[in-house]
């Protein structure tokens, strides 16, 4: 009998809160079902130690590999390096063909390239999978740390050519073999255009009383839902300020906001936290000097000066148990963000056959056929935002568009593709 293919998977894992979370999680689960013995090497702690929020997922009582046969350990603490060397070796144990690195924020560029440099030179293929290139705020010690961490491998794997195009930038001098298909090449470096894939880890609940629950949470008979962190970027304030403009046309519609506040997770009245977030506003000012301080952003400040009738807010961190509540009492999601990259969001709408109200920025006019599986609205322009929610109650999107849209967006097919089964 052949042995067993052998994967490692470095990134957050289950116990962690977020998107690339469960994104490295979903990974790790259809490269299992294909019979291959799977890994998560995760992280201890993924950042500096100054950085004041909790990471930690403490509210799920389930567990997302439960039934699998995915081996996890938490090994890697960023701001310990004896832990990066304890790391590569705990790796080359396992001896894996390849070893696929979560890359989303250039912070991690020390580590992450330290701990590629080592395991790439001991023979095993190294695969950074990008989910962007360019920080949403880019700075100059962010640029150092992409140069470092993406120096190294030989394989990347990318969810838009937007990020094909700012990985070439990054390194205007190498020349990239891109591919749909997973196909290496020996000569090149090789950059394999997937897409992201829609997210299974929340099922449907098939006996779900969706009227019943609307009138239990005060919800009208139309529902946008705004899904995820609260974070600056993601243009929540946008979505309320076009929100308020159609209810002032109509009573029949309702904003669910369902997300916790990114900056706000730990006990503000604590000296440990006033300490950390005092220490990392000034780094933050001497590295990003032009910004604004996101840790301030409180988008909720309008719904209480304004008194904006029939937005529902939950600002709290949602269990794994309770996600499909809220998707399942909502029509579509609303993401008028101000960048983007491609999103975990997104992706869990389609599982959920909701299509996509976006801003046209970043991978959305990619992955967003305006009118088929959703709508685009111009940036930064609420009159046009809210137009596109308009647009939506008027033309509703037939949930057979979603679904055909989800079905080539399968795990089983991403992970076939990057593991070269056919």
């Amino acid at each position: 009998m052949a042995n067993k293919r052998r994967v490692v998977l470095f990134g957050p894992g289950p116990q962690f809160k977020g998107g690339i979370s469960n994104y490295n999680t979903s990974l790790a689960k259809a490269m299992d079902a294909l019979g291959i013995e799977v890994h998560i090497v995760s992280w201890t702690q993924q950042y500096p130690a100054i950085i004041p929020r909790d990471f930690i997922d403490r509210s799920s009582k389930s567990s997302l590999i439960e039934g699998t046969s995915i081996r996890v350990q938490y090994l890697t603490n960023y701001n310990n390096p004896f832990s990066w060397a304890s790391t590569v070796r705990a790796i080359k144990k396992i001896n894996p063909e390849m070893v696929i690195f979560q890359w989303a924020i250039a912070l991690q560029g020390l580590p992450m390239g330290w701990m590629a440099r080592r395991l790439k030179n001991s023979g095993i293929e190294v695969v950074f999978d990008l989910h962007l290139v360019v920080q949403k705020e880019a700075s100059s010690i962010d640029k150092f740390f992409t140069r470092y961490g993406l120096k190294t491998p030989s394989t990347f794997i990318t969810h838009a050519y937007k990020t094909v195009d700012e990985l070439k930038e990054t390194f205007p001098g190498v020349q990239y073999a891109v591919n749909e298909t997973g196909e290496r090449n020996e000569s090149l470096k090789t950059v394999i255009k997937l897409y992201h894939p829609i997210y299974d880890l929340y099922k449907p609940d098939p006996n779900f009383d969706v009227e019943a629950v609307k009138k239990e949470m005060g919800l009208k008979k139309h529902v946008f839902l705004y899904f995820g962190f609260i974070r600056k970027y993601k243009g929540l304030h946008q979505a309320i300020d076009a929100f308020e403009a159609l209810r002032k046309e109509r009573d029949d519609i309702s904003l669910l906001i369902v997300g916790e506040s990114f900056w706000k997770t730990l006990d503000s009245t604590k000296f440990s936290t006033k300490l950390k977030s005092k220490l990392f506003g000034i780094a933050k000012k001497l590295v990003l000097k032009n910004s604004d301080n996101e840790q301030t952003y409180n988008p909720f400040q309008a719904l209480e000066e304004r008194e904006i009738p029939d937005v529902k807010v939950y600002n709290q961190f949602v269990p794994n148990e309770e996600v499909a509540r809220y998707f399942q009492v909502s029509d579509c999601i609303v993401l008028f963000y101000l960048t983007a990259t491609p999103s975990g969001v997104e992706s869990l709408s389609y599982n959920f056959k909701l299509p996509v109200l976006a801003s046209k920025v970043g991978h959305f006019p990619e992955t967003i056929k305006d009118g088929f599986n959703g709508y685009l609205a111009n940036d930064r322009d609420i009159e046009d935002m809210t137009q596109t929610m308009r647009r939506f109650l008027e033309n509703p999107i037939p949930s057979e568009n979603i679904a055909q849209s989800a079905a080539m967006m399968s795990w089983e097919n991403y992970a076939k593709t990057i593991l070269q089964i056919s």
